[in-house]
């Protein structure tokens, strides 16, 4: 039997530790997720439980403060998908610029946008063989800005209230564009 110095057993506790810890924040990003639906998880960041009480990070006060209303519910949710015992949740923008953006929050917001009624897929990226950075010219700049616009919206459908091009998917979630939509509200 030899005796291993106190560095190493302390690292590998420290690994040991470590390695539980990301399994765990990765099991509560997971139903975290679940129990609030994508469209909030973007906007919102799990910190740390203390004492039974989560804290998540929010993109902005008022998330924080509509979040407060949903505390509850979301709580419930939790508790079954973690099989733990949270009592509350504290929502607050102030640490929301300091923790670094996960990957599963870029990846929600990747899916997010492929599912958007805004997004047009297959859209033509570029018009002509001049780069726009290339363009020092203000006429030549715009010119090549209207004909990137053209090729981008000539085969929309037209929105049936303002006649202008809109996207496929805004039509068929609003039955009009999105600005129509916008001024109804």
């Amino acid at each position: 039997m030899s005796f291993k110095s106190i560095d190493h057993v302390l690292g590998q506790l420290g690994d040991r530790y470590r390695a539980h810890d990301q399994q765990h924040t990765q099991r509560l990003l997971r139903a975290w997720v679940e129990a609030v639906g994508p469209v909030v998880a973007v906007q919102t960041r799990p910190l740390s439980i203390h004492n039974d009480v989560l804290r998540v990070a929010t993109s902005s006060a008022a998330w924080a403060q509509n979040l407060v209303f949903e505390r509850q519910r979301i709580l419930v949710k939790l508790n079954v998908l973690l099989s733990c015992s949270l009592v509350d949740i504290r929502f607050s923008s102030a640490q929301w610029q300091e923790t670094p953006r996960s990957t599963l929050n870029a990846s929600l917001q990747a899916q997010l946008w492929q599912q958007h009624p805004s997004r047009i897929a297959n859209a033509v990226r570029a018009v002509g063989t001049q780069r726009p950075e290339a363009l020092t010219d203000p006429l030549l700049a715009f010119q090549h800005w209207r004909a990137l616009m053209r090729s981008r919206t000539e085969n929309l459908p037209v929105c049936p209230q303002c006649q202008c091009p809109a996207p496929p998917g805004e039509l068929k979630r609003w039955a009009v564009c999105s600005l129509c939509a916008a001024k109804q509200w």
